[in-house]
Formats: C-alpha cells, sequence, structure tokens
C-alpha cells in the first residue's frame, strides 16, 4: 500500500512539475517578446504583411474555385435530335445517351417547349416564330456530365448516335475558361505555400536573433542541469505569440476588406460568369486559416531555430 501511494505521489509531483515549467514556458515567452521588442516587432510586422499577403491569396483562391464549380454546375451540352426521329427512337437514344459513364442526367426538351422558352426570353423571337406556320426548332436532349475536362470526348460519343443531329456546348470557349481557371488556381495555391515559408523563414530568422542574444543564459541554464524541454518550451511558445499576434491586422483587414468588396461589387465579379462567396461564414473561415497559419508556422520556425543554434 505504501508503495502504492509512494507511486502516486510521485507521479502528482511529476504533473505538477510538467504544468509548473509549461506555464513558466508562456511567461518566459512574453517576457522574450517585451525584452527584445525591436526583434519581435519587425517579426511581427513582416508576419503581418505576409499574412496579409497569405489571406488574399486564399480569398482569390476559393472565389476562382467557386467560380469553376458554378460554371461546372451551369454547363450544359445540349443534344439536337434529327427531324423525322420516331418516339422509339428517342427513347433508344436517350438509353444509349444515359448509359454513357461521363453522363449525369438526360432531360428531353420537345421542340414546342423550346418555343415557348425562346418566346419568353424575347419577344422579337415570339413574333418571328408565331409568324412562322412551321415549328422550325427541334427536339432535343439537354445533358449534365460528370467531368467537364471529358466535354469533347463525351460529344464525340453522342454525335455518333444514330438519330442525332448535332451537339453543342461551347466548344474552344468553355475549355479555355475552364484552362484559365485551373492555372490561375495553380498559381495561386503556389503563391500561398511560397508567403507560408517566407513567414517560417523570418520567424526562424527572429528566433534565432533572440536565441543568439540569450547564449550566455541559456548555457547558464544547462550548466545547472535544466532539461532540454525546460529551454526550448519558452521560444516554441514565443514563436506562437509572434504568429498570433501577427495575424491580428490580417484577420480584421480580411473580414471587413472583403464585407466591403462584396457590397461594392454587388458579389459578382466582372460578370454574373464570376459569382464571389457570400461573406458569411467565408471570412471567418479564412480568419481562422490565417491565424493557424500564423501560429502554426511561428511555431515552427521556432523549433528549426532551436534545433539548429541549440546543442541540447
Amino acid at each position: 500500500m505504501e508503495c502504492l501511494l509512494a507511486i502516486m505521489r510521485k507521479e502528482v509531483i511529476r504533473q505538477m512539475r510538467a504544468f509548473r515549467i509549461f506555464f513558466r514556458s508562456i511567461r518566459d515567452a512574453f517576457k522574450s517578446v517585451v525584452r527584445n521588442f525591436s526583434l519581435s516587432f519587425a517579426s511581427i510586422m513582416c508576419t503581418t504583411i505576409t499574412l496579409i499577403l497569405v489571406a488574399v491569396a486564399v480569398v482569390a483562391a476559393a472565389n476562382v474555385n467557386n467560380a469553376t464549380k458554378l460554371i461546372e454546375d451551369e454547363l450544359t451540352i445540349v443534344t439536337y435530335l434529327k427531324k423525322d426521329v420516331t418516339e422509339e427512337q428517342i427513347d433508344n437514344i436517350k438509353s444509349e445517351i444515359s448509359s454513357y459513364k461521363n453522363v449525369e442526367e438526360v432531360t428531353f426538351k420537345s421542340k414546342d417547349e423550346w418555343k415557348l422558352e425562346m418566346s419568353e426570353y424575347d419577344d422579337s423571337f415570339k413574333t418571328v416564330l408565331d409568324y412562322l406556320d412551321e415549328n422550325p426548332l427541334m427536339d432535343s436532349f439537354v445533358l449534365k456530365v460528370n467531368d467537364v475536362k471529358k466535354l469533347s470526348e463525351t460529344s464525340e460519343y453522342i454525335k455518333a448516335i444514330n438519330g442525332v443531329d448535332t451537339v453543342k456546348y461551347g466548344e474552344g470557349m468553355v475549355e479555355q475558361v475552364i484552362s484559365v481557371f485551373d492555372i490561375v488556381q495553380k498559381i495561386v495555391v503556389v503563391v500561398v505555400i511560397a508567403l507560408v515559408v517566407v513567414t517560417s523563414f523570418l520567424i526562424s530568422n527572429t528566433i534565432k536573433l533572440t536565441i543568439f542574444s540569450r547564449r550566455n543564459e541559456i548555457e547558464i541554464m544547462r550548466l545547472v542541469g535544466a532539461s532540454n524541454i525546460t529551454i526550448k518550451l519558452p521560444f516554441l511558445f514565443e514563436g506562437f505569440i509572434i504568429g498570433l499576434i501577427g495575424s491580428i491586422i490580417p484577420v480584421c483587414i480580411t473580414i471587413y476588406g472583403y464585407v466591403i468588396l462584396y457590397s461594392r461589387m454587388h458579389g459578382k465579379l466582372l460578370s454574373n460568369m464570376i459569382m464571389l462567396i457570400k461573406p458569411y461564414p467565408f471570412v471567418f473561415w479564412v480568419s481562422l486559416i490565417v491565424i493557424a497559419i500564423g501560429a502554426l508556422v511561428g511555431m515552427y520556425g521556432s523549433i528549426k531555430a532551436v534545433r539548429k543554434y541549440l546543442k541540447v
């Protein structure tokens, strides 16, 4: 029994010691930021500027991705049928189109439905169509696809079906728009990664300077028997604090800036084709990403500096 109590006592003492080291490390980190204010301020400002660019890049990437998805969701292939097709042929064509792996949805649209839709869209169309004795439009199928990058392949398959007259989906232009959006998205992702690396480098260098300026203090701590974790933790929290403080201004700019931009642009950029994401809760998610990047990169920069410059 006494042995068990002794073990439990040791465990409690160990946990209390761990808590003391943890909270003392946080206190020392704050003290270090204040004591080395010029270095900390320079790092915070560099982090702030970099995180502003990161926030802009994240917002841009999200909106480009949103615009691409909207285009993909609204994109359809219109398959016009020959005028002499029978009801049985129409059913067979629908079955054959539906069986293709890239086709998600097939909807039949008769020439009378097209006439009604065009008449409601524009009065001039209505006048012309009403003047004609016979409806010149054609029956058709409106298709939605799973992968817009395979539009051309899907179109060629449908054209070969017996009874199909023409297939239209905005060939040429659609591929170019999607290709441009893909390139922009990849560029933005690369920019975000590059900015995160730069932020890490800046914070790491600041911590290196701090460690160098406190090398005598660190040496004394090692001589009196301080553990590796006791020495490293304050620097880890220092990087965390620098990253956290550096993210405050970018978060404010992200929230208020995007809300103002959305309001001024009426929710769209250049045209209705590029619709902006609604501010809420989007700005809060971006803010969390910016805070996380600032804090985690700050900690990473500290760990990197400690490993390289502390021979512990």
